[in-house]
């Protein structure tokens, strides 16, 4: 049996920007995605801390170092410029997997730059 488990997370990131035209996802900055464990494309669960709202889309990694954590699309209208997110991906392990377990999660400071890694 396989179970669905936390793979990677980005706690407490700032939205810099939103775009309402464009196809959707959300541009991170790529050095948050590496250190989350998060790939190009892979789904993310986005969870709003300023207003509660929580939405599913794909990653696409924007400029390494650029601090950059722009919603795109659709989503752009449930976040605004400012708004504290956090990021989570998960993925399927068996249970010997879970019994080592230690999902990468990443603590941005106030401009998307690694402050620490849990």
């Amino acid at each position: 049996m396989l179970s669905k488990a936390l793979k990677g997370k980005i706690h407490r990131a700032t939205v810099t920007g939103t775009k309402i035209d464009y196809p959707g996802s959300v541009g991170i900055d790529a050095d948050l995605l590496e250190a989350a464990n998060i790939k190009p494309y892979e789904e993310v669960l986005l969870a709003n801390v300023t207003n509660g709202e929580r939405l599913g889309t794909y990653c696409i990694p924007a400029p390494a170092g650029s601090g950059e954590f722009t919603v795109l699309g659709a989503a752009a209208r449930h976040f605004s410029v400012g708004d504290i997110v956090i990021v989570m991906n998960f993925a399927y392990y068996t249970d010997e997997e879970m019994d080592s377990l230690k999902p990468s999660v990443v603590v941005p400071d106030e401009n998307n730059k690694i402050a620490k890694i849990l």
